[in-house]
């Protein structure tokens, strides 16, 4: 049996009881801190490390009697995070000093700032890291630590766009607690996208359940589109780059023309994915941006949720885009007029459907949109 003595996120309770598998009543806690050291935050990231300071006491929970699976399933969710265990004395509420397994970051791998609020942290990152944690640990045997750790950025990305899917308004005509019943959930795939699959029935329009029905989706998150628009020059600018889903799925076009797009990170709005895009992929500032839709493209095989946008710029000041190399993008621009992107349009040229889309609003919208740079 182990003694673990945890300062970070695992003071959340939930995600302490997620990760284990089992609830309160059954687990051993006490308040405990670790003297000379503190829990700081890492600089950009929702966690923190801790660190050796004098005059500091890094405040924690005491895990008493720990088994060989609850340690695996900890260090399978903690291995992620390039985390050791080293052996400390810390000190209970009573005074009381007890020997414990610490987790401690790799010596300089992470920049630290101010020290980390546990309080703060739930209000911000508690229901994100309860919904990664979920995926995470559907993981445990089928991945290693390592794997799961290339896959986090994805993985956090998905469960940001199902919390933002919670909080979109309910289906006023159907109760979901007993309109669809589940009856197995499967995590089958994860990488950069993921696949679940669900057994389940849905209620019918005569009232009755349907059969017990397999079906799955592709889940990416959430994504900003924009296209961008110059009403002065009555231009818009597109991007191509090379599309692997429309390779693997047949196309001979798989160079796509596109609005800028690009995933919504935890923590980002939709506006500012848009802004962040459309200089990342085309080296464009926009003024402002207008709402085309915001919607799913495929709701029969995909999970992925689009914020698509019309975005107001001066295509006479575009800059060095390209994409990332870090994603690996290779991305060219293009400027073309509004009539030849219409015509584009006319002629089924373009086949991405957000493109599509976008073109179409600013059809209707591209008188009120100019007369709007006169004024």
């Amino acid at each position: 049996m182990v003694d673990l003595f945890v300062y970070g996120t695992l003071r959340h309770v939930p995600l302490l009881e997620l990760i284990l598998g089992r609830t309160g009543p059954d687990l051993d806690v006490r308040e405990a801190h670790l003297p000379g050291h503190g829990a700081f935050a890492v600089v950009d990231q929702p966690f923190p490390a801790i660190e050796e300071r004098e005059g500091h006491r890094a405040p924690g929970l005491l895990l008493r009697g720990l088994s060989q699976d609850d340690m695996d399933a900890l260090n399978f969710y903690e291995g992620g995070f390039d985390y050791t265990l080293r052996r400390m004395d810390v000190t209970l509420q009573d005074g009381t000093v007890c020997p414990a397994d610490v987790y401690f970051p790799e010596p300089g791998l992470w920049p630290t700032g101010d020290v980390w609020d546990l309080a703060q942290w739930q209000d911000k990152w508690g229901a994100l890291s309860l919904r990664a944690a979920e995926e995470v640990m559907a993981y445990r045997g089928r991945l290693t630590a390592a794997e799961v750790a290339e896959r986090f950025r994805p993985i956090r990305i998905r469960a940001a766009a199902w919390l933002a899917a919670q909080d979109r308004p309910a289906d006023p005509d159907h109760d979901l607690s007993r309109d669809v019943v589940v009856h197995a959930h499967k995590r089958a795939y994860v990488n950069f996208f993921a696949m679940e699959e669900m057994d389940l029935q849905f209620r019918r329009y005569d009232g009755s359940l349907s059969p017990v029905v397999n079906r799955g989706a592709a889940l990416v998150g959430q994504a900003s589109v924009v296209l961008p628009y110059d009403p002065r020059r009555d231009a818009v600018l597109l991007i191509e780059q090379f599309r692997a889903a429309t390779y693997i799925a047949g196309c001979r076009t798989p160079w796509m023309w596109e609005p800028v797009a690009g995933l919504i990170d935890p923590g980002e709005t939709a506006e500012q994915a848009a802004h962040r895009e459309a200089q990342e992929e085309a080296g464009l500032s926009l003024t402002s941006l207008e709402t085309v839709t915001r919607a799913y493209p495929s709701s029969g095989a995909s999970g992925e949720f689009l914020h698509i946008f019309v975005g107001i710029c001066d295509l006479d000041t575009v800059g060095e885009g390209g994409g990332l190399d870090s994603e690996n993008e290779d991305i060219r621009s293009q400027i073309l007029s509004f009539d030849a992107l219409m015509e584009g349009i006319d002629a089924q040229i373009y086949q991405d459907m957000p493109l599509v889309t976008a073109a179409l609003w600013l059809a209707r919208h591209r008188d009120r949109l100019r007369r709007a740079q006169t004024m």
